[in-house]
């Protein structure tokens, strides 16, 4: 995003959104409503909403940067009218929502008319789901009514197969607060999605839905549970039923496997940092690095006054559990483009896990000094 090209109170509004958003929301793309002036002043969010994104424009007019903005909703949701109008003029019903006092020199009123269109959303969704003509689906809401944090979803259309999907949130506790030092800004969780198929007869009820347990996207950057073994949906058993056990098998059995891998894997970002401060004496300082994880790590080094090699090293998530990966170029600092190298040399360490630090460095380094020796026979090849 080019801030000269954003006209400044959409990009406070915009730049606050992205960077207070309880959930991660994302712009998809930015484009300006005119072919004139080139000023960005529309864009796509993605917005979280039961384990999927939905897509939101936001059009904001940069020739009158003092009025609210519009919001264009799917085309699945023509029928979601979030702030109901009333009269000639479109005099809003009711006073109490995000845009009937709009002020575009508060950067936090575009955060809050999306969080409050998506709570609406939610509520959209939730009667449709209930609207479903499909008992087994109704009998299903009806029983985990009272549970919190359950997001629902109704897909339909000519092309997509009608069905019902659940976003259940599992475990009642804390996991940000589990793991000290853990750089995530926003709330990690576990969810069980659970699709029912949309039908008129209640004989459908023994069948098992679809499950798949998902985690934020965060959490399952440092570990996997896809791998999880779900109990069994026996006959006749509904969302009532199942969560208990489910919740029971993963306190019992799994959270603390969990757990110990969240652990693990933290920790293991202390290893890979000390790592690459090793490096520092024989490669120099990085030239960009992954700051957070320091699972990328590029550098640049010299080998003569014309020559210089880049190397950029893919760190495994446990690096005493995996191999370190990477790739090797030659370029001209000085003087035409080196032909002799068209693709970079790709490099794979040993198993982490039998060699030190210090001998996984000798490792790169005896790399990079063969890497030196090819160029410089290819160079000569070629004369």
């Amino acid at each position: 995003m080019a801030i000269d090209t954003v006209p400044p109170l959409i990009y406070a509004q915009l730049n606050y959104l992205l960077t207070h958003s309880p959930l991660p929301i994302k712009v998809e793309h930015m484009w300006s409503g005119s072919k004139n002036n080139g000023l960005l002043d529309r864009f796509t969010l993605l917005i979280p909403f039961c384990l999927d994104y939905i897509k939101w424009d936001v059009i904001y007019n940069a020739l009158y940067p003092l009025m609210a903005p519009d919001i264009i909703f799917g085309p699945e949701d023509e029928s979601f009218r979030p702030f109901p109008v009333s009269g000639e003029e479109g005099d809003l019903k009711s006073p109490k929502n995000s845009l009937s006092d709009w002020n575009c020199k508060d950067p936090t009123r575009l955060l809050s008319l999306i969080l409050e269109l998506r709570d609406l959303y939610m509520t959209y969704q939730r009667k449709r789901v209930g609207d479903v003509d499909d008992e087994r689906v109704k009998f299903e809401l009806s029983t985990i009514f009272p549970r919190e944090g359950i997001e629902m979803y109704m897909t339909s259309g000519v092309e997509k197969t009608e069905e019902v999907r659940f976003a259940v949130p599992l475990l009642d506790m804390d996991i940000n607060k589990m793991v000290t030092g853990c750089p995530w800004r926003h709330q990690q969780k576990i969810f069980l999605q659970v699709i029912f198929p949309v039908g008129r007869k209640y004989m459908s009820a023994s069948a098992a839905p679809r499950l798949k347990l998902v985690s934020s996207p965060e959490l399952k950057a440092l570990f996997s549970i896809e791998d999880f073994r779900l109990p069994a949906w026996l006959d006749g058993m509904c969302m009532a039923e199942y969560l208990p056990i489910l919740e029971e098998m993963l306190q019992t059995q799994v959270l603390f496997y969990f757990v110990l891998k969240i652990v693990d894997g933290v920790a293991s970002i202390d290893v890979r940092r000390k790592f690459i401060a090793a490096l520092a004496p024989l490669f120099g300082r990085p030239v960009e690095a992954d700051p957070v994880r320091i699972l990328v790590y590029s550098l640049l080094h010299g080998w003569i006054k014309q020559k210089a090699d880049l190397s950029l090293l893919c760190l495994p998530g446990l690096l005493q559990k995996g191999n370190i990966s990477g790739f090797l170029w030659s370029v001209y600092v000085f003087g035409t483009f080196f032909p002799s190298t068209p693709v970079p040399k790709a490099i794979s360490s040993p198993d982490a896990s039998k060699f030190s630090g210090l001998q996984l460095c000798d490792y790169l380094v005896e790399e990079c000094l063969n890497f030196k020796k090819y160029c410089n026979e290819s160079q000569i090849q070629l004369r």
